[in-house]
């Protein structure tokens, strides 16, 4: 088995909803690999979902209160398969970016 190396960024999203690539078209079947924050003032979370907004709840995330920590996370493997597509709730954070491939 051969490991993956075509990873990408998407474009940051700053509210609800598909996140793209730079194209920007909505990513579709993706793993993704790592997950940068950026939080705002009051701690917060993204919840990333397989299927749009009404999809399978995969990963949440919380965020610190501090709008000047961001956060990079690494998933382990491979990364974490969506299937359909990625989609993020956002609450009290400034944007998030993900690398995928």
């Amino acid at each position: 088995m051969s490991m993956q190396t075509d990873v990408q960024a998407s474009v940051p999203l700053t509210a609800t909803g598909q996140f793209t690539n730079q194209t920007p078209t909505a990513l579709a079947r993706a793993r993704v690999k790592a997950v940068y924050m950026v939080p705002s003032a009051t701690a917060g979370s993204v919840v990333f979902k397989d299927g749009g907004s009404g999809g399978t709840t995969v990963i949440t995330l919380n965020t610190v209160a501090s709008a000047t920590q961001p956060t990079y996370l690494i998933f382990p493997g491979e990364g974490v398969l969506f299937s359909t597509n990625v989609h993020g709730t956002v609450t009290n954070v400034t944007s998030t970016t993900d690398y995928f491939g």
